[in-house]
């Protein structure tokens, strides 16, 4: 007979009472470096405690927080009194903090804090110091430990991408005592004697002690003076030194630094074909597109009856030229109507009508002589008749 099945929640619960009933895990002390912290808006803080190899997430609630005397950020190492408990909703065991203390790392991580923020200050950090990566460098330089995964993976990535690539290591020391004198030296011989076109300043993860060289001082201003662009590769991809910030560009690991510096010449190759592709299909379509044009237009009537038009124009100039005649006729015909009107009514107003009725009219010197008045005896007169004039002399 088959048993009875459970639900993932009665799993979950099963899990965190019998962790509840662990003495051991009730009340543990633990050391770790603080990643992936988060101060929630509530006052609880959650955060992910790991080593070289393991993580545990972990919060912190606000009523614990009050007895803190340092603020908790990314990098820190500390030491941490908690209970490890199942979360039931989502089946992950975390820790829940009681107290928490800095672990000796304390002290550099203030001197990283400190030294940050005199740089980003001073402006080694600023966008407009930082060089571009050229496209298509021919040497790459590598700034790194003579033997370990972080050379080979660079050579693996950048032969892979372009087999044409040359690789040119300077090793140093990536950690310990004079680590950082020796780097800064590396990026000044690099700089004088001009033996690369791109550097990847690289080292694989590891704890604040670790990545300190990266974090000098003489390291920051060798890397902001340098004329060939740096490329920082230090740590994993959660790790920030000073180099990350000062580089001209930061990639998460060595492999992805690679990549950055070393274009992929198969990738290349394949845009160009597609280029070559979409071009010859543009022109193939441009000519289709002309073609198709130039057929429209050899048929259009400008082509097949090119009189057409001027014969349409010479239409239309006839109509033009009957228009101004019919218009001139008619002004004509208005203007001997409107004359011989007032042709009439000045007919009607002459005088020389009043002498075809026997009348006649009497000048003297040119002059009208209206009244008998105006004539003294002797004087000389004209007599304007119809058909004539004659002289008289007044007696």
């Amino acid at each position: 007979m088959r048993p009875e099945p459970i639900t993932v929640t009665q799993l979950n619960k099963y899990m965190k009472d019998k962790i509840a009933g662990d003495e051991f895990l009730n009340n543990v002390f633990i050391k770790g470096e603080i990643s992936n912290f988060k101060h929630h808006y509530t006052g609880h803080m959650y955060f992910t405690l790991k080593d070289e190899n393991s993580l545990i997430k972990c919060i912190m609630f606000k009523s614990a927080t009050v007895n803190l005397d340092f603020k908790p950020q990314d990098g820190m190492k500390v030491l941490i009194l908690g209970t490890v408990s199942v979360y039931e909703r989502d089946g992950v065991y975390q820790i829940y903090c009681k107290a928490m203390k800095e672990d000796g790392i304390g002290i550099l991580y203030k001197a990283y804090e400190e030294l940050k923020a005199k740089l980003e200050k001073e402006g080694y950090f600023s966008k407009e110091h930082k060089k571009k990566i050229p496209f298509m460098p021919k040497t790459i330089g590598v700034l790194t430990s003579r033997t370990g995964s972080v050379i080979r993976d660079i050579i693996n990535v950048s032969t892979r991408r372009n087999p044409n690539v040359h690789i040119r290591l300077l090793p140093v020391p990536v950690q310990g005592e004079g680590a950082a004198e020796k780097i800064e030296q590396a990026i000044k011989i690099m700089n004088e004697q001009k033996l690369a076109d791109v550097l990847i300043l690289a080292r694989g993860g590891g704890s604040l002690e670790d990545l300190w060289p990266f974090n000098e001082e003489i390291v920051a201003k060798a890397i902001y003076n340098s004329e060939i662009p740096i490329i920082s590769a230090v740590g994993h991809e959660t790790d920030f030194t000073i180099a990350d910030f000062v580089a001209d560009l930061r990639a998460p690991t060595p492999s992805a630094a690679a990549e950055l510096a070393v274009a992929d010449v198969n990738e290349l190759v394949n845009r160009l074909n597609i280029d070559v592709s979409r071009c010859k299909m543009a022109l193939t379509k441009k000519i289709e597109l002309m073609k198709l044009q130039y057929e429209k237009c050899m048929k259009s009537t400008v082509f097949t009856e090119p009189l057409q038009k001027i014969n349409e124009y010479y239409l239309n100039i006839d109509n033009c030229i009957k228009k101004i005649e019919n218009n001139i006729n008619i002004k004509l015909r208005d203007s001997k109507i409107e004359s011989t009107n007032l042709i009439s009514k000045l007919d009607a107003l002459s005088p020389l009508k009043t002498l075809v009725r026997g009348y006649c009219i009497v000048e003297i010197d040119g002059k009208v002589v209206s009244k008998a008045e105006n004539l003294n005896k002797d004087d000389k007169i004209d007599l304007r008749f119809t058909d004539g004039i004659r002289k008289a002399i007044v007696e």
